[in-house]
């Protein structure tokens, strides 16, 4: 068929499609705005409630004790052969068994894996990876240096350079939805995965389209979209908004000593500290709408009942998109969005049980 004919026929749907992203662009900077009234709010609050603080977050000037614990692993460094990026990451028994890779959410870092890291590093060689633009990792100041073939790659480069071909990949948040993509472009490099709290984009797209009270508990992703105000607000009266986000009463980490809370405010508090984490965001709607796909890769799925970022019925439809047998899901009663560090013990029972035939 001549060239001119096809791009005749395909016209139509090219314009369709250009008008469908410019109708979600606008959405997704409108409810930015609304975002950003609301969120305004809450920061100005904070710093009227706590004059002393000021606007502005506090610089700290050395890291809590517990970020060098030693009984959580050696601090190593790891360029990309890809990028060329140095990556921080912890290691603890290399030797041991097969890899074990940890991806941390937001807002956090490497630390948030320090039970698993005690659990695991018996049989496993666990890495509990700072993902780029996080802790003492490189951080490109770049949008265009997080989109997510780039945060993939650094995954690939990440296990084949510790010496590996493939891991058992473990992930929550916004590294569980790292992990979901990264099974499905590079199914070789993963034996098995265990998902805390994340769906996968495809999956939470549809997901949203049809049920608003998801928009509705996601809200902060679209005040991320806007360019350096996320930054300012997050670090108002000392990152109060942060500090709220991990140590509420009902929405955040339970029992979190200050020292813990100071592990995750370190890092965010230096200059730009937030940029990087926060472009991770600004890039989420670049390659919208997104085509559904099929999931395959062996899977344990743990899912907060009471988790307030995201619905339960995403467990559903991310069920319906597996090969039969290959996901096993769990919905834990009365638990919030923090598993990993919130109930610790029921997380490891269960990924004992699912990655057991791998030790025998």
């Amino acid at each position: 068929m001549p060239e001119l004919v096809v791009t005749a026929l395909l016209a139509p749907s090219r314009l369709t499609l250009k008008l469908l992203r410019a109708f979600m662009w606008s959405l997704v900077f409108s409810a930015a705005l609304l975002a950003a009234a609301v969120y305004g709010c809450i920061a100005l609050t904070h710093v009227l409630c706590r004059p002393r603080r000021g606007c502005c977050g506090r610089p700290r000037r050395t890291p809590p004790a517990c970020l060098s614990n030693p009984t959580l692993g050696e601090h190593c460094f790891l360029t990309l052969k890809s990028s060329g990026l140095r990556l921080h990451y912890v290691s603890a028994g290399r030797g041991n068994g097969p890899l074990m890779l940890f991806l941390h959410g937001f807002p956090e870092n490497w630390f948030s894996w320090r039970y698993q890291l005690w659990e695991f590093q018996s049989r496993f060689h666990v890495v509990a990876l700072d993902l780029r633009g996080y802790g003492p990792s490189d951080a490109p100041r770049d949008v265009d240096c997080y989109t997510i073939d780039l945060l993939m790659t650094d995954i690939q480069d990440v296990i084949l350079g510790l010496g590996y071909s493939k891991c058992i990949l473990v992930a929550h948040d916004w590294g569980g939805l790292l992990a979901w993509n990264f099974s499905i472009y590079y199914p070789s490099l993963v034996e098995r995965m265990v998902i805390v709290s994340a769906a996968p984009m495809s999956v939470y797209q549809d997901y949203s389209v049809r049920h608003v009270g998801q928009f509705l508990r996601s809200n902060y992703i679209f005040l991320f979209q806007l360019p350096w105000l996320p930054e300012k607000l997050l670090s108002m009266s000392d990152f109060q908004i942060l500090k709220s986000t991990l140590t509420h009463r009902k929405r955040g980490i339970p029992h979190l000593t200050p020292s813990e809370l100071e592990a995750f405010l370190y890092h965010f508090s230096q200059p730009s500290g937030l940029t990087g984490p926060l472009n991770y965001y600004r890039n989420l709607f670049r390659n919208f709408p997104l085509e559904p796909q099929e999931l395959a890769t062996p899977t344990l799925l743990l899912w907060g009942e009471k988790d307030p970022y995201f619905e339960q019925g995403l467990v559903g439809a991310i069920s319906s998109r597996f090969v039969p047998g290959r996901l096993e899901a769990h919905i834990l009663p009365g638990v919030g969005h923090w598993i990993p560090q919130s109930n610790p013990e029921e997380m490891h029972e269960y990924m004992w049980a699912f990655l057991r035939d791998l030790l025998d």
